[in-house]
């Protein structure tokens, strides 16, 4: 089977390194990829984001079998209806679906019909009234943009001042162009975040192993939060509260969305918040995490490829999942200043030698090839995954990896992990 894996990060990296090992891949594409990705895959400049036809034009060419969508971006502009309609197999929800992450107003609105736990909410698309209403909080507030925002959108607040500040920030400066139009004010949810993932062929729903992001750039969770830092995996979560977020909030969406005509198909990706052994929901996201695929799919014992073209040929119901025990630790490296300004162009060393080296997955984000030379070409330019037998091994390998990478700037969280060592 030929298959075009869509993006350019560390998810579409590790995604690529799983498929590759498939029984049943007899070629791999990407578009546009990354340095990292070159290695194992024929990686092409199109553009992903917009221009559907030129890819569909070359999955055409090229006699593609599947296609599996990496990023929100093409997913919400409907890239999986325009190849659908021209009769192309691929990954990932129709633009209907994939509103649960291209609006935060509509997903919002679509838990609360239908009883999905989240937090009190408000929306608003004038910026004075959003104002008038946090003057008149007295809980701490996230202001979070509409649309898409890379995952920078959610500003969570712990002042008044602050609350404005990012109501200005979003609505008035327009800090995300159009995705801060209007804005979703929210209270302020306490306990701890876990990432929960399932995949679904709009019949079967299967769950994923749990994992837990650090989307915040500081240790101890400081900071403006970023695309993603580092995750880990298994996340402390109890088979009951497994459960619960199944019953509670995975299978109500699912059959929220049918109701509403907008069948779902591919990953669901909710981010919670657990308080009480109790989960609200914080996002909703349509496809796989970054940083989370990193330590899920080496976790993974299945022929991911046969999985995913399971979902598309709904056939999801003979799939049954296995994993491996171990235990998976991803530290993000990153340039410093992100998620702010960031120079790129800097020599990244260090990465020649641990190809091959058992329990390590060093995943490339924003990295180029220039010549004999790897350069940084984004904010997060790495992802240095490692398993190990538990967590303690795993966040020690990954650690003693990461410190052996070296480029200008280079800055990188020192707690990744530390929160599932916890009793």
């Amino acid at each position: 089977m030929k298959v075009l894996v869509i993006g350019s990060g560390g998810r579409e990296h590790a995604l690529c390194c799983k498929l590759s090992q498939s029984r049943i891949l007899e070629k791999l594409y990407a578009v546009p990829g990354n340095a990292g990705i070159a290695r194992i895959a024929e990686c092409i400049s199109l553009d992903y984001e917009r221009n559907f036809s030129s890819l569909a034009d070359f999955v055409r060419k090229e006699r593609i079998d599947f296609t599996i969508v990496g990023p929100e971006v093409p997913l919400v502009n409907g890239i999986v209806d325009y190849f659908e309609k021209r009769g192309l197999f691929v990954f990932g929800p129709c633009k209907k679906a994939a509103c649960l992450e291209g609006s935060k107003v509509f997903a919002k609105r679509f838990m609360k019909k239908y009883g999905i736990p989240t937090a009190d909410f408000q929306v608003f698309s004038d910026s004075e009234k959003a104002v008038e209403y946090i003057e008149k909080k007295e809980k701490s507030v996230v202001v979070k943009a509409d649309g898409l925002a890379g995952g920078k959108g959610a500003l969570v607040t712990s002042s008044k001042q602050e609350a404005v500040d990012a109501v200005k920030l979003i609505m008035e400066k327009r800090a995300f162009g159009n995705s801060g139009k209007s804005v979703v004010i929210e209270d302020r949810l306490s306990g701890r975040e876990i990432s929960f993932f399932a995949i679904t062929d709009g019949k079967s729903v299967k769950p994923l192993v749990s994992s837990q992001d650090h989307k915040a750039i500081y240790d101890g969770d400081r900071g403006p939060n970023t695309g993603g830092m580092g995750a880990y995996s298994p996340a402390p979560i109890h088979p009951s509260l497994y459960k619960k977020i199944m019953r509670r909030i995975v299978l109500p969406t699912l059959n929220g969305m049918e109701k509403e005509k907008r069948t779902y198909r591919g990953v669901l990706y909710v981010g919670l918040m657990i308080e009480d052994e109790q989960p609200k929901v914080l996002e909703f996201n349509v496809r796989f995490g970054d940083p989370e695929t990193q330590v899920t799919f080496p976790r993974l014992r299945n022929d991911l490829l046969e999985v995913l073209f399971a979902v598309q040929g709904g056939t999801l119901d003979r799939i049954n999942l296995e994993w491996f025990s171990r235990a998976a630790v991803c530290v993000v490296l990153a340039s410093g200043g992100y998620p702010d300004k960031y120079e790129t162009g800097k020599q990244i060393k260090g990465l020649e030698n641990l190809a091959g080296v058992k329990g390590i997955f060093p995943f490339c984000a924003g990295v180029r090839k220039e010549g004999d030379r790897l350069l940084t070409d984004g904010g997060r330019v790495l992802g240095i995954a490692a398993t190990g037998k538990n967590l303690r091994r795993a966040i020690r390998k990954a650690y003693q990896v990461a410190e052996k990478i070296q480029f200008e700037g280079l800055y990188y969280r020192t707690d990744i992990g530390f929160k599932g060592l916890r009793p």
